[in-house]
């Protein structure tokens, strides 16, 4: 009972003054009983309904009396019509079935919109960061000890072919692995032996990184060269540059890191809730902040089979064409991922109305008259919610307005439990 007067109190207070014209009607007269009309059509109550003029106070809304005089305020009552007789009344969380005139829907600006079968998609938002696809990193090291006698790149950021000279660099151990091939090479021609010391020593040079084409010239001259020139193992960006002329290079040191653009990652977050609808080789849209209006596209190529635990989300790889270098790494990306989730009964998600654990639409019934339902709902989409139950396909719901129509629902469910109290009620004194 107190809820229903907490309730009662709040709507009355919002609606009073629409309440008090509709009841004044034309002229200041009280709002026409059953037999009333509204544009040359008699109105139709629900089905065993009977009309009753009830007076209420303004400003107490606990004052109900069935003859018109004055509140304890001193304030005149206006008057309010209500229906009875009609047999028990279905209650939902608080709220029953409601008549608006069309006048006051008008007002109000009352839409609504059918029930029906309808393509449904999902949208799912993610921020993403770019990164380097890691395919496309290559590292430059020596496997031998040496000294930078000449710095071709020195720079990061500059752009190297496949193949294009880095370093120039002397090495003894490589000068030493030089000669022993030439020794190799004119002892095996002169004395006739086999191959197989030849072969090592090839393989040794190989092994050291000295291209087939170094070793031909060397073969070629029969000089061993005191530098050995470094090429790029790859076409990209020089990203890191560890080296600069005259320095002493260990070997296993990492000199150059030369990464390829072409392609990136974006390593998206999604929540866990998020998963069932995300699968590899969907299409996603990407968006940067420093480039609005301009989307670029990418696939799902990874889906991470692990959560971070710090933020619950699980990581996603996107892998996008980036030929322009638009796409650059450590940038912040918006994620977009369309679900498409098949044909499903489905109403606007403007048209619910969430009371907590239930969720409530009004349908729209004939002659004015709009029926509170809890629905159960399924899958969101973007702007459509799957409905399980609670209403038919068919069926006309309100999209707009919503909170109006709720807040007279409200409060003539309130209405209704304070007349069983009120003098001249159905209820005790």
């Amino acid at each position: 009972m107190t809820t229903h007067l907490r309730r009662a109190g709040l709507a009355l207070a919002i609606l009073s003054l629409l309440l008090g014209a509709s009841c004044k009607g034309k002229g200041g007269a009280p709002a026409p009983g059953p037999a009333g009309s509204e544009q040359g059509r008699p109105a139709k109550p629900a089905p065993g309904a009977k009309k009753k003029i009830l007076y209420r106070s303004t400003m107490m809304p606990n004052e109900i009396s069935d003859k018109p005089g004055k509140d304890s305020m001193g304030m005149d009552m206006v008057p309010f019509e209500v229906e009875e007789g009609g047999g028990p009344v279905k209650e939902v969380q608080g709220r029953i079935q409601v008549r608006i005139s069309p006048e006051r829907q008008q007002l109000i600006g009352v839409r609504t919109a059918p029930v029906e079968i309808q393509p449904i998609e999902r949208l799912i938002t993610a921020v993403g960061r770019v990164d380097y696809a890691e395919p496309n990193i290559s590292v430059v090291n020596l496997k031998y000890d040496g000294w930078v006698e000449k710095l071709f790149v020195n720079e990061t950021g500059l752009a190297v072919k496949r193949g294009q000279a880095l370093l120039d660099l002397y090495s003894p151990d490589l000068v030493a692995a030089e000669q022993e091939y030439l020794i190799a090479l004119k002892s095996g021609a002169a004395l006739g032996e086999p191959e197989t010391v030849l072969k090592s020593a090839r393989g040794k040079l190989a092994l050291w990184g000295v291209t087939n084409a170094q070793i031909a010239d060397l073969a070629r001259t029969g000089e061993a060269r005191t530098t050995l020139t470094v090429y790029a193992p790859a076409s990209g960006i020089v990203v890191e540059k560890n080296v600069v002329q005259g320095q002493k290079v260990m070997a296993g040191e990492d000199l150059f890191r030369i990464v390829d653009l072409s392609r990136v990652w974006i390593i998206g977050e999604i929540y866990e809730y998020e998963l069932p609808f995300v699968k590899a080789g969907q299409v996603v849209e990407i968006s940067l902040a420093s480039r609005p209006g301009e989307t670029f596209s990418g696939k799902i190529a990874y889906i991470y089979p692990y959560l971070k635990p710090e933020t619950r989300t699980n990581q996603i790889r996107v892998e996008a064409a980036n030929p322009a270098l638009e796409l650059k790494p450590q940038m912040y990306a918006s994620l977009r991922i369309r679900v498409d989730l098949g044909r499903r009964l489905a109403i606007p998600v403007d048209a619910v109305l969430d009371a907590g654990i239930t969720k409530i639409a009004f349908v729209a019934l004939p002659d004015g008259y709009f029926e509170p339902r809890e629905v159960k709902l399924g899958a969101r989409g973007e702007n459509l919610y799957e409905v399980l139950d609670g209403v038919r396909e068919g069926e006309s719901i309100v999209t707009s307005a919503n909170f109006l129509v709720d807040s007279e629902s409200s409060l003539k469910a309130a209405l209704s439990q304070m007349i069983k109290t009120a003098p001249g009620g159905d209820g005790h004194d």
